[in-house]
């Protein structure tokens, strides 16, 4: 199912999101009971980014009319993406694009998986990292690299040297008190990050390279993955500290969602 402000999308509609790909976008998980695990904070993701990309203000109570809509009818834990662009958007002048729309579509989603990651690190830095934009060549690039290499998924680490983020994940780190550290560095901020750090021990700093594959424990984080391990960075194998990671994914999992 997928609606362009609560209508049936055309192929035309989406060609300017194709062929110029710019906008921003949010994913949630929506539970089996209707709830969304931090669904203020994709909200204001939405609103914020709208802003920063369209110059315009984003109805929030009408984002969730427009989701609730292409989940009627459905059962079982769904993912729902919300997508903002402006079909009139010209690559010759995006200045002028200024009337954002809403695009949802809805696939169902499975159980968090528990596989560990075996990442491989690369250096890359994101456009406009605080955003969650569209434009998703270079992180995908450089996941295709890292499976290429044998690996699962991409580590990106920044000209200053530090740790930053994953390809479409965050990136905690787990020292030997069992204190969460995450990344000091340009990254998305992430909504399960976000939920993670009122729940649990935490502080940000600098996480070199060193630094991370030295870590007791690692892992990943977002919407799609809950709390994934890290089971090795490059050719380190890491620990794993499986107590630290248990508690992480039970506070991620008991708090409680908001009825979309």
């Amino acid at each position: 199912m997928m609606t362009l402000n609560g209508r049936p999308v055309s192929a035309d509609d989406l060609l300017p999101l194709a062929l110029v790909n710019m906008g921003h976008f949010t994913t949630m998980r929506v539970d089996a009971d209707g709830r969304v695990r931090g669904l203020s904070r994709h909200l204001e993701r939405l609103v914020k980014d709208c802003r920063i990309v369209w110059g315009a203000e984003l109805d929030r109570e009408r984002v969730r009319d427009y989701a609730r809509q292409c989940l009627d009818g459905r059962s079982g834990p769904c993912t729902v993406r919300v997508t903002v662009y402006d079909p009139g958007v010209d690559l010759g002048r995006p200045a002028d694009a200024d009337h954002p729309r809403i695009l949802v579509s809805v696939r169902g989603a499975g159980e968090f998986p528990t596989t560990p990651l075996r990442v491989m690190s690369v250096p890359y830095e994101r456009d406009l990292p605080e955003v969650k934009h569209v434009g998703l060549f270079g992180s995908l690039h450089a996941r295709g690299m890292a499976q290429t290499a044998g690996f699962d998924d991409a580590l990106f680490v920044g000209r200053d040297g530090f740790v930053s983020e994953g390809s479409t994940w965050n990136v905690g780190f787990v020292d030997d008190s069992g204190t969460v550290i995450w990344p000091q560095a340009p990254v998305l901020p992430g909504v399960t990050m976000a939920l993670l750090q009122r729940h649990h021990d935490h502080r940000v700093a600098d996480v070199s390279l060193t630094a991370a594959k030295a870590a007791v424990a690692a892992f990943a984080t977002n919407t799609s993955i809950g709390v994934r391990p890290v089971a090795a960075v490059d050719d380190v194998e890491l620990p794993g500290e499986e107590e630290v990671l248990r508690l992480l994914r039970e506070s991620y999992l008991a708090i409680p969602g908001e009825t979309l």
